[in-house]
């Protein structure tokens, strides 16, 4: 685990969300912090070069701006270096992990339309020679990955649908630019604006609008949890009649040390409709978990498979506006 400072801490356990839309945001903080804005940035800047933090931005809900997947390949051992290098090379790519299962390299991709992203599973199927599974999401209980370091998660609520006609011409690149990350400067949101030819007032007012409409689901610091020692985590998924799934994804949401969980279609070699994500530090506390959510009376008979995390290949912000593929390696 890198080394944090009491700074550090306080700024990656109580701003992972809820940033302020002001015009000098890292000064509010500061000043909530009883600290300067100078050291504020300098911190978060350390935090970035480090790895530890991957963005001061945003999170989008899945499939309002964008369609997006998660997909998975089953890789020989010996072309696994080949294969995550081809998958990474997509710059819709923007999570890729080594797991422990038959399909063994997971991703993430995302892009501007349904077509776009169906190109994106076709090149990765055609330079790689392998079925690429595609497992789309069907329902979301809770995508928010923000929880505080030392205390509860946060839990999303997702009852309400996201308020699509909120969407403006220019909002796509501003997302983009949210997903990315924020300039560490102390006016950002006026750089941004600067690069789309908008007023900062424009960018902030954009922003509260889309939060509003529960199309950005957080604004603040994204954390690589591998980096602040969560190494042991994985990815369970759960085999069991589709009837089951909504009362047993209500139910896992609030099950101490599940942190994402959501329904995703089935597909032919995959029979596991529900998912959910396991954070732990230690692979027995993560096992422990496991358990206790098998034991819940909504996943009686339910059959899990758990699916460790080995390495991660890349973690980016998505990719909302189309970019030019990188060069994959012969």
């Amino acid at each position: 685990m890198a080394f944090l400072t009491p700074l550090d801490m306080r700024l990656l356990d109580e701003w992972q969300r809820y940033l302020p839309l002001v015009a000098r945001p890292f000064a509010t903080m500061a000043q909530m912090l009883n600290e300067t804005e100078e050291e504020v940035l300098m911190r978060l800047v350390q935090l970035r070069d480090s790895g530890t933090m991957a963005r001061v931005g945003a999170t989008c809900r899945p499939n309002t701006v964008g369609a997006s997947t998660l997909a998975a390949l089953a890789v020989p051992e010996w072309r696994i270096e080949e294969v995550a290098q081809i998958v990474g090379s997509e710059p819709g790519v923007n999570h890729s992990y080594l797991r422990e299962d038959e399909w063994n390299i997971w991703f993430v991709a995302t892009a501007p339309d349904a077509d776009s992203l169906a190109e994106i599973l076709e090149r990765i199927a055609e330079r790689s020679g392998l079925r690429v599974l595609n497992l789309p999401l069907q329902r979301a209980f809770n995508v928010d990955l923000g929880f505080r370091l030392e205390g509860p998660r946060h839990v999303l609520k997702l009852d309400q649908p996201a308020d699509l006609d909120a969407i403006r011409d220019g909002d796509r690149a501003i997302l983009q630019a949210l997903t990315d990350g924020l300039p560490l400067v102390p006016q950002p949101f006026a750089e941004i604006g600067a690069r789309l030819g908008m007023t900062e007032d424009e960018v902030i007012a954009r922003i509260a609008a889309l939060s509003e409409a529960r199309i950005i689901t957080r604004m603040g610091i994204i954390v690589r949890h591998r980096a602040l020692g969560w190494r042991s985590n994985a990815m369970v998924t759960w085999k069991m009649p589709l009837d089951q799934v909504e009362a047993a994804g209500k139910a896992l949401i609030g099950h101490p040390g599940v942190t994402l969980c959501y329904e995703r279609r089935l597909s032919e070699g995959w029979e596991h409709p529900l998912f959910c994500m396991v954070h732990a530090k230690t692979r027995s506390e993560a096992l422990e978990v496991i358990a206790g959510a098998a034991a819940l009376p909504e996943l009686a008979g339910a059959e899990p498979r758990v699916l460790f995390s080995v390495r991660c290949f890349k973690q980016t912000g998505a990719m909302l506006q189309a970019r030019p593929a990188l060069e994959a390696a012969e």
